[in-house]
């Protein structure tokens, strides 16, 4: 489910605080937020990091680390339609090994893109449109 081109950056603070009142996803050396936005467009993504992280130098690599994780990872699996904040975590985002943020970040996008408990699968979903009732002989139960 990649994306063919770059990935746009979010700039605007409602676009980020859109995706601060979504899906979350906690990692050892980031956070994960992410919205679907109901449109078709590219993905856009969004970096921050407090205070909390360090003085701007320590803030600045710590962005720089999720940049370029965004730029491999989310280009491979980031959705269309979808906006996604990486928020840094103090004395762990710039200084874990840069595969293990990779592999970090490839496990929250599918943590986010995991269908709910109990929400219809595609067998379910075939079931319902040919209007067998869950549990019945129609559908193979009982």
């Amino acid at each position: 489910m990649g994306t063919a081109g770059p990935i746009a950056v979010l700039k605007r603070r409602a676009d980020f605080v859109a995706a601060s009142q979504a899906l979350r996803a906690g990692m050892p050396g980031f956070s994960l937020q992410a919205r679907a936005r109901g449109d078709d467009g590219p993905p856009r993504v969004g970096f921050t990091c407090s205070r909390k992280v360090g003085h701007a130098v320590a803030r600045n690599r710590a962005k720089r680390r999720l940049r370029a994780l965004a730029r491999e990872v989310l280009v491979e699996q980031g959705r269309p339609g979808w906006d996604y904040v990486l928020v840094g975590r103090p004395g762990t985002t710039a200084d874990l090994p840069f595969d293990r943020l990779r592999e970090d970040l490839r496990r929250a996008l599918a943590r986010i893109h995991r269908p709910p408990p109990g929400a219809a699968t595609e067998e379910t979903a075939a079931s319902a449109a040919a209007g067998a009732v869950p549990g019945t002989a129609a559908e193979g139960g009982r």
